[in-house]
């Protein structure tokens, strides 16, 4: 078994079960280790009192049921002393053997009870109370239940995790080890999702031939699944080979025979665009198909009625005391009139004004409108702006997950989200999979709004559907660049189109919001972020250290990166202190006033604000740590007055927030923003990341380091390329 360096080994028999979730396989038991008794948990599969184990992995601390031992990995003996013999069968683990029968069983077969049940079960009937017909069904439950035992004893010799043994025997059973054995590649399949390198390490250890279609089918799935981590729903045939030939070293034949033959079986599906192929896995090719077409099917089902609304706006312009400009009129008419529309436009140009007026307009007819984001602080921040309440979209769609942790939604077309009007802020987050679930949600009738910006970063996860949208040039979508009088006086909002538009931004001036501070080495550069956020800025303008300013890191790595930031602001902002109780979390020490952040969704986790309770704290929340207590390793943590408990076991889903990059900003906005630019990472300094960096600022800007790395983002507008094909399938569709 491979082991981590902070793992520990633990061996014992089983003394009891205390819960045992046959789907996910994830247990609870006491352990007698040798004395010691020890709760474990894991996704160990079902596991019965007297059975010998010998565990891997580490010492927690739950919040509710205090030290427990999380085993990662499984080893597992047969009971083999007439005594663990007889508390495994008394424990019921075998239908139709309870307490009396097994005492009588033990005591006719002694440490041999075993082997006869599974090779002699004729004998059984000597025992009183078993007839030959019951000895065989016994037989058969022993052969059953030891058949999983066999294969999670099987798998963990070549040190698979026993969530890949449960689920393995959920879907093959008794024949399980043998197909295995025969392709230990199916284990990457889905329903079970195990990692190929944990695949090919078996297949190596076993002999497995490597020039075998299965592991060459593998190992395509593999590389499609590992770009679309990096935001690619696809990719072109010729960078798939190049890339599979080199990771598998394989011919050119065997790799198009395997490709073939999965498109056949549509594991895989091939899409022609402009004269080249790309390969998808099915989930996204679907995805961007049902997109393409149900779009289609929403633009010609919600047909614009041409009906003039000017004389409903003016009533709305003159309740509101507000003067709408052209384009926004415009845009309101055709949310009315159409029911279907991107609004798009950068910051100053008044999308908030419109969507408040397309709101306001459509309750007034009576129809029930949803306002969705993507993230928690986006529907925070949306429902601030507009005064209507929003949710994230995978609370809006209810999320759970099923027994192989993929994400499930309770809403789909067979039980659709209850609205007239859906209305989508910050589309550009909105990524393929997450789209398409949402669509599939919507009632054919319902009206659809979306709202984002094009120029920011696209979505984390795979794919780039609001600039696909708009590119296609075939969706209805009003677009605003009139930049407001008002907005006009601040030069964050006109460097923002200044930087959008590929014009350097104004960097001499010092009479408005946007600062440019020279510094041209690191440590200078530090030095000035630190006193900026610690001194300065509070002198100057009272903002607080903690809650109005944020540095925003175009890298997590170097000298100016979000990690190195953090570790330097902590220190400036909240020292370490004998008063100040602190923890070591790993990457970082959290310690009590400490300003974190969220970086992982969790639906499950508690909070408790002003007497209400309720579940979920997201990717992107921030809060700051009310207190640390060290002897029970736990944080109190206030995510906007959400106040929560985080166990040990939980600080991997933590980080520290005095620095965070742009692309976890998103969705947010700072009073005061302070930005370290000095180049090094030139992959990730590119246009967009500046503007979406820019545009986070409310109040306050100070870039501090090098026009000249300023100038080259400008200059770059390579993008962030992501293959898709979703813009062709809709220039066909529409």
């Amino acid at each position: 078994m491979d082991k981590n360096t902070n793992d520990t080994e633990i061996e014992g028999i089983v003394e009891s079960v205390m819960f045992c979730d046959p789907d996910s396989g994830y247990i609870v038991l006491e352990l007698d280790s040798h004395g010691d008794y020890v709760t474990v948990v894991g996704e160990l599969g079902n596991i019965e009192e007297g059975e010998e184990l010998t565990v891997v992995g580490r010492y927690v601390r739950h919040a509710r049921f205090g030290m427990q031992f999380r085993a990662d990995v499984c080893r597992r003996k047969m009971p083999a002393t007439a005594n663990a013999i007889l508390k495994y069968l008394s424990s019921g683990a075998i239908k139709g053997v309870g307490p009396t029968l097994a005492k009588r069983l033990v005591d006719e077969f002694g440490e041999k009870t075993f082997e006869v049940i599974e090779n002699d079960p004729a004998s059984l009937s000597k025992v009183r109370g078993i007839t030959p017909a019951k000895a065989e069904e016994i037989s058969m439950e022993f052969k059953r239940i030891f058949g999983m035992r066999a294969l999670m004893i099987f798998l963990s010799e070549y040190s698979i995790p026993p969530y890949a043994a449960v689920r393995a025997w959920k879907k093959w059973g008794q024949y399980a080890v043998e197909m295995i054995k025969e392709n230990p590649y199916i284990l990457c399949g889905s329903g079970i999702e195990l990692d190929f390198e944990k695949a090919e390490e078996m297949a190596v250890k076993t002999g497995f031939p490597m020039e075998s279609e299965s592991r060459v089918s593998a190992g395509i799935n593999y590389i499609l699944t590992f770009n679309t981590d990096l935001g690619h729903t696809c990719l072109p045939y010729d960078r798939l080979k190049s890339t599979a030939l080199k990771l598998l070293n394989i011919s050119e034949e065997l790799f198009d025979k395997c490709l073939d033959s999965q498109c056949t079986e549509e594991n895989i599906f091939r899409y022609e665009k402009d004269g080249r192929s790309f390969i998808y896995l099915a989930d996204y090719f679907i995805a961007e198909r049902y997109i393409a077409e149900r779009l289609h099917t929403m633009s010609a089902v919600l047909k614009d009625t041409g009906h003039d609304y000017s004389k409903l706006i003016a009533v709305e312009e003159a309740a509101k005391d507000i003067t709408y400009a052209e384009q926004q009129r415009n845009a309101i008419a055709l949310a009315l009139s159409h029911g279907f529309m991107i609004l798009t436009g950068g910051p100053g140009t008044g999308k908030t004004t419109t969507l408040k007026a397309i709101l306001s307009l459509y309750e007034q007819r009576g129809m029930k409108v949803m306002l969705a984001a993507p993230t928690g602080k986006a529907a925070k921040r949306i429902s601030e702006l507009t005064g209507c309440e929003a949710k994230t979209i995978h609370r809006m769609l209810e999320v759970s997950f099923d027994s192989s942790g993929k994400t499930k939604f309770r809403h789909n077309e067979n039980d659709t989200i209850k609205c007239d009007v859906m209305i989508v802020d910050e589309m550009s987050m909105v990524d393929t999979l997450l789209f398409e679930a949402l669509l599939r949600a919507l009632k054919l009738s319902c009206r659809l709004i979306m709202v984002g910006d094009s120029d920011q970063l696209p979505s984390v996860g795979a794919g780039n559907i609001l600039k696909d949208m708009i590119d296609c040039g075939r969706l209805p979508m009003v677009q605003l660049t009139e930049i407001f009088r008002q907005a006009q006086q601040s030069l964050i909002v006109t460097n923002a189109h200044r930087i959008v538009n590929g014009a350097y931004p104004v960097l001499d001036r010092s009479d408005s919001d946007f600062f440019f501070m020279q510094r041209l080495d690191f440590e200078s550069a530090a030095d000035t972020v630190l006193e900026l956020a610690e001194k300065r800025l509070p002198a100057a303008y009272g903002f607080s250290p903690k809650d109005d300013i944020q540095v925003l890191c175009p890298s997590r790595k170097g000298a100016l990166g979000v990690v190195e930031m953090n570790k330097a602001l902590q220190n400036a902002l909240n020292p370490s202190d004998r008063d100040r109780p602190e923890i070591n979390g790993g990457l970082y020490v959290f310690r009590t006033g400490d300003k974190v952040m969220q970086i992982k969704n969790n639906y499950d986790i508690e909070w408790s604000k002003d007497g209400e309770k309720g579940t979920g704290i997201f990717n992107g929340d921030i809060g700051i740590i009310l207190k640390a207590v060290k002897a029970e390793s736990k944080l109190f943590i206030d995510f906007d007055g959400k106040v929560t408990e985080y166990t040990h076991d939980m600080f991997d889903q933590l980080e520290l927030a005095y620095a965070v990059s742009v692309h976890k900003s998103q969705g947010s906005e700072f009073n005061a923003v302070i930005i370290p630019l000095l180049g090094g990472f030139e992959k990730l300094y590119y246009r967009n990341l500046l503007y979406t960096a820019v545009t986070r600022a409310k109040k306050l800007l100070i870039i501090v380091g090098s026009a000249r790395a300023v100038e080259k983002m400008v200059d770059n507008n390579r993008r962030t390329l992501r293959y898709s094909c979703l813009k062709d399938m809709l220039e066909k569709e529409l």
